[in-house]
C-alpha cells in the first residue's frame, strides 16, 4: 500500500479506502479525492427525501447514515446502515434519476465526503480502479440484501441479533433500539429481550 501523507487529512479516510481494496498511484488518488467535497450533516438531517431525485453518493469519514422507508401509519423501516469508511446513497434512485421513495439520513453528527452523479460516473468510465469499487458496492449490498432478506426467513429473533452482531460489531451499539429492530423485523422489546441474553 502506497503512502498516503501527501493527500490532504481531510481525504485520508477516502484514500485508505481505496489503496485497501486497489494498488493506485498517486496521481491517480489525488485525482479521484479531487473530485469529493466535504459536507457536515447534524444528527437526525435528512440528506435525500421520499420524492427527491438522488444526484449524489457520500463517504462517511465520521459519523452514521441510515437508509430507510415509511409506511402511510408512520411506520419506519431501516434498510440500510452505513458507518465511518462506507459509502452511501439512496442507490435505486441514484442509478435510474427517478424518486428515491425512501430517506437518506444522518443518524449522527457526521462529517462526509460527497460526490456529483455526473462526477462518480466519470470516476467510473475513466479510471478503472474506481469502476471496480463501484462494482464491489453494488456486489456487496447485494450480498447482503439476500442475506438479510432470505436469511432472516429461516432466523429467530436471537439469530438475528447474533447475525447483525457477527456482520456489524457497532451495529447496536450505535443505533436505537427502534431503528435496529424495524431493520431486523422484531419488535423492541424483543430486541431488549434478546440482547439481555447475550
Amino acid at each position: 500500500m502506497q503512502p498516503t501523507n501527501k493527500i490532504p487529512a481531510l481525504y485520508q479516510p477516502l484514500a485508505s479506502y481505496i489503496l485497501s481494496r486497489h494498488d493506485i498511484d498517486h496521481e491517480k488518488l489525488k485525482n479521484i479525492c479531487s473530485f469529493f467535497h466535504p459536507v457536515k450533516a447534524a444528527r437526525n438531517q435528512v440528506l435525500i427525501s421520499y420524492n427527491d431525485t438522488c444526484r449524489a453518493y457520500y463517504f462517511i469519514n465520521t459519523g452514521s447514515l441510515r437508509v430507510f422507508t415509511l409506511n402511510n401509519a408512520g411506520v419506519e423501516t431501516s434498510r440500510y446502515f452505513a458507518f465511518e469508511g462506507m459509502f452511501a446513497t439512496a442507490l435505486p434512485s441514484f442509478i435510474d434519476q427517478k424518486p428515491a421513495l425512501e430517506y437518506l439520513q444522518a443518524l449522527e453528527k457526521s462529517e462526509l465526503l460527497i460526490i456529483s452523479r455526473k462526477d462518480f460516473f466519470q470516476l467510473v468510465d475513466t479510471v478503472p480502479e474506481f469502476s471496480r469499487i463501484y462494482r464491489e458496492i453494488l456486489e456487496l449490498g447485494f450480498v447482503n440484501a439476500q442475506k438479510r432478506i432470505y436469511g432472516f426467513q429461516g432466523f429467530d429473533a436471537l439469530e438475528k441479533v447474533k447475525w447483525i452482531i457477527a456482520s456489524q460489531p457497532k451495529f447496536l451499539l450505535r443505533v436505537s433500539n427502534k431503528m435496529a429492530a424495524s431493520y431486523l423485523g422484531i419488535s423492541p422489546s424483543t430486541l431488549s429481550r434478546v440482547k439481555s441474553r447475550l
